[in-house]
């Protein structure tokens, strides 16, 4: 008879891999929920201030019908993450649920308000005045940002449990605020909703950038990448120096994890920032080493020591190659972006044209991919980097996995459900971009009109050699 302690190889494989499935597809997702309502208000309310200017009020319903529509598509996924947890992890959610269930309440909490609002919203137009309208948006972006803290609190306790005592195996002594204000929280959240914009931000803009190199360089264009590719930009320099305390955090409270980032096997003092590499037979190979880099980095000091893998036993490393690779991945995203960013600041400080710059706009069509996949490696580097650990030195995923068989007919079911909803939600994001665009008019609905009304086409830029 099978024993019901402890799940086979193959079950927990299987059940790794449906939650990094489900986490990976619906953090993508998220981001757009925690960030299009706040480009979407903006545009309104600039559309507002200008007296009715149709095309921020067209960019408003376009990207509210968008926004409608990933909400949704969010809402399905997020519930599946939800039924995982207890499925595949019931130990421990039977051991801590008491402690890391609080910031999982707040967030449905917020989750609701945020549909009810974004229904009132997407029902209003036209039908409420502008201002009062303008008004039901404020609880979607304040809702969407605070889903996005919630939860990212909650995996930031699964780095740095707080909140309980450990009484003969058993929880007690409860302390939800404590837990879902553990030490990893400011630096987590803050690194994660920044990330959200920025993938929101530049995904949005590489729409329209891919449209202007097809021709298209009207002022809808124009504004609708100008206005989520600025918000990214900014916040593209402000994303590195999250990362710098970040970085500084782990140097103290989860010495392992940056160990496994950097590849660092033994413990150094003036130890070297290594760029690129594989980690292979206990060494980092193939790297360019940045002498006392890391040791400035992690503790402002090129002489600090900084601690190797060595301080953990062999099980309880995490896998350092995959780790480290991701980290590669999410800095070399990062630093692209910043000098993206800083072409962009050029070519408003010069006045040049960027809708007639080609090299900038493909940047630009790409950058929205890029942003994905920093996100991305940016969520292997915290996932993986706290392995073995469901909870860090508190429960490992082995321990905590569903024993009962039959996980692997899970992941078949949660594959086929993502590849329909993948599908699905292209289609339908597809057939809103290629409506024929539509002004809006002060008072009367775009979807009012009989005739598309092409947006005023600017004089043409002759191209700057």
């Amino acid at each position: 008879m099978r024993s019901v302690l402890a799940a086979t190889p193959g079950d927990l494989v299987a059940a790794r891999t449906q939650m990094a499935l489900s986490l990976g597809w619906h953090i993508i997702i998220a981001c757009f929920g925690v960030a299009m309502p706040a480009f979407t208000a903006y545009a309104e309310w600039r559309g507002q201030r200008k007296g009715g200017d149709p095309v921020y009020t067209t960019l408003a319903h376009r990207w509210a019908r968008s926004m409608g529509v990933l909400f949704a598509v969010g809402a399905v996924s997020g519930t599946i993450l939800s039924f995982e947890m207890g499925l595949l992890w019931p130990r421990f959610m039977a051991m801590y649920g008491q402690v890391v269930g609080f910031p999982f309440t707040l967030e449905g909490t917020a989750f609701f308000i945020e549909a009810i609002f974004l229904g009132i919203y997407l029902y209003g137009w036209n039908r409420l005045p502008p201002r009062l309208h303008l008004l039901t948006a404020i609880p979607v972006v304040v809702a969407g940002v605070a889903s996005a803290f919630f939860v990212v609190s909650a995996n930031a306790w699964m780095n740095q449990p707080r909140g309980f005592d450990l009484d003969n195996g058993r929880v007690t002594n409860v302390n939800p605020w404590k837990a879902m204000f553990n030490p990893a929280t400011p630096p987590q959240t803050t690194h994660m909703i920044i990330a959200a914009f920025m993938v929101a931000g530049f995904s949005a803009a590489s729409v329209y950038a891919v449209a202007m190199l097809r021709g298209k360089r009207d002022r809808y264009h124009r504004l609708g990448f100008a206005i989520p590719f600025t918000v990214a930009a900014v916040l593209a320099p402000i994303q590195l120096l999250v990362g710098d305390w970040a970085a500084k955090f782990l140097a103290t409270n989860q010495p392992v994890k940056l160990a496994a980032i950097e590849g660092l096997s033994r413990t150094t003092a003036g130890a070297p920032l290594s760029l690129g590499g594989v980690y292979v037979n206990g060494e980092l190979k193939y790297a360019i080493h940045i002498p006392n880099a890391l040791s400035i980095l992690a503790h402002w000091n090129p002489s600090a020591v900084v601690y190797g893998l060595e301080i953990a036993p062999p099980d309880a490393r995490p896998p350092v190659t995959a780790v480290h690779l991701a980290f590669q991945v999410m800095v070399g995203f990062g630093t692209a972006f910043i000098l993206l960013a800083a072409w962009w600041a050029f070519l408003r400080w010069r006045r040049k044209d960027f809708s007639q710059t080609r090299w900038f706009l493909r940047a630009a069509s790409v950058a929205g991919i890029g942003a994905v996949l920093a996100l991305e490696a940016g969520w292997v580097t915290t996932e993986l980097g706290r392995q073995p650990w469901i909870a860090w030195g508190r429960m490992r995923v082995i321990e905590a996995v569903n024993p009962e068989p039959g996980l692997t007919v899970g992941l078949v079911a949660v594959i086929v459900v993502y590849t329909v909803l993948t599908v699905a939600s292209v289609a339908v994001l597809r057939r809103l971009a290629r409506m024929p665009l539509e002004l809006a008019v002060p008072g009367e609905a775009p979807a009012q009109r009989a005739t598309p009304v092409e947006a005023p086409q600017e004089e043409p830029v002759r191209r700057r050699r």
